[in-house]
């Protein structure tokens, strides 16, 4: 099966405004990064402070007016991130497209559902970016290695999760069996809900064996809940440890988007597109 042509080189001036607006190399991408980065906290504030009953009742409409503002900015700026990659449907289904999509949506839906607005704050996933704008490179490997290493231990978490349901279920029955509708282990499934949140160390509290059997097997699933968790927590970390760790920068691949390439690698390690040189210190 071929592989799909190269993309079209794009005019200089898209060129420009892609790496402005998806790079942080240079000065003019980072100013306009930080720029974004102020007006989505300023768009969670104003959110924020139009949940206040005192502020709503005095300053509601110039709160709401705010918002049609930063709505009209990030419309703007959606678009023009359209505009400057060569398959705009790659960028529209990506982490940070549908994100960016999702924080304009909510002022829209509003018109027909009020009190919707209020689920703007998701524009706070936008501030994850910080770590690029600022070439805070060693967070950014970090964030890489840390999806990595939930995407190599999926099979075992997998695994464990199907062991640990297969152990809530028989506890659960058990306790079933020892205790009384009176202490609340009216069924099995509710009986598992005890399990899950006695071997979680939640302890709600609202069911509670009276039985010394039933305390017995209490005893003995709390022991477990202490045991089990460092289990995922040791696969993960097993996996990072297992991860070489290596310099990243901000350049972005215009093709499919991909970020976290070396310094000075020249094309980009998912799709094999040519990367735009790096800015001269």
């Amino acid at each position: 099966m071929s592989s799909p042509p190269p993309p079209e080189p794009l005019p200089a001036w898209r060129e420009r405004m892609r790496i402005i607006i998806f790079e942080a190399d240079t000065p003019a991408g980072k100013a306009f990064d930080v720029g974004l980065l102020v007006t989505i906290g300023l768009s969670i504030l104003a959110v924020m402070l139009e949940s206040v009953p005192s502020i709503e009742n005095t300053y509601g409409s110039s709160l709401r007016a705010a918002e049609w503002i930063f709505t009209g900015l990030f419309l703007i700026e959606y678009v023009l991130r359209l505009l400057s990659v060569p398959y705009p449907l790659r960028y529209t289904f990506s982490f940070f497209g549908i994100v960016d999509l999702l924080s304009i949506l909510p002022s829209f839906i509003s018109l027909l559902l009020p009190g919707s607005q209020s689920m703007l704050v998701i524009r706070a996933l936008r501030l994850l970016r910080v770590f690029r704008v600022f070439k805070l490179a060693r967070f950014m490997g970090e964030a890489n290695f840390l999806v990595g290493a939930m995407r190599a231990s999926s099979h075992k978490i997998a695994v464990f999760l199907g062991t640990l349901s297969i152990l809530v279920t028989i506890l659960g029955t058990v306790m079933f069996l020892v205790e009384d509708n009176e202490a609340g282990f009216t069924s099995i499934p509710q009986s598992m809900y005890w399990a899950i949140v006695t071997m979680t160390t939640v302890g709600y509290g609202d069911i509670v064996p009276h039985t010394i059997g039933g305390k017995f097997v209490a005893s003995f699933v709390m022991m477990i809940g202490y045991a089990i968790i460092a289990i995922p927590t040791g696969i993960v970390t097993a996996e990072i440890v297992s991860a070489s760790r290596r310099l990243v920068s901000t350049r972005s691949c215009p093709s499919c988007l991909d970020e976290g390439h070396t310094p000075n690698a020249h094309y980009c390690k998912n799709c094999g597109e040519r990367l735009a040189e790096p800015p001269a210190n």
